[in-house]
């Protein structure tokens, strides 16, 4: 069967990319500018489930989407979470912040509904991180 991502994910992200370990989807809320990466190692839950390089790939690929995130809007703080609490696979949340998103500084999980992309924005944010 191979990896897949968890049902949960298309609700509320858009594939946007494929890299060396982690499938790249771009969340779609408006609100923030905001990325998840997904390990393609089946059956991982936590990061002691990958390998060592795994680990140190996961950690550059996070720091490749604190990049793209940055490009794709207003950011003055990133934050990133493997929380889990909801879909238990393994996904590393990437989320742009800044001081007057609506928010700020509380935590964006569960908090108001998603505002998503209008198609053409969408788009346009797509081909960003296809890109990156």
């Amino acid at each position: 069967m191979g990896f897949q991502p968890a049902p949960a994910f298309a609700a509320g992200s858009v594939a946007a990319a494929e890299w060396p370990l982690c499938h790249v989807r771009l969340q779609d809320d408006a609100r923030f500018p905001w990325l998840v990466l997904i390990p393609r190692v089946e059956g991982a839950v936590e990061l002691e489930d990958l390998g060592a390089e795994q680990r140190a790939a996961l950690m550059e690929e996070t720091v490749r989407a604190g990049a793209l995130v940055r490009r794709l809007g207003t950011v003055e703080k990133l934050n990133v979470g493997a929380i889990g609490n909801v879909t238990a696979q393994l996904h590393v949340h990437v989320v742009g912040r800044r001081r007057d998103d609506g928010l700020w500084p509380d935590p964006v999980w569960g908090r108001g509904p998603a505002v998503a992309y209008e198609a053409k924005e969408r788009a346009r944010l797509l081909e960003v991180v296809a890109a990156g």
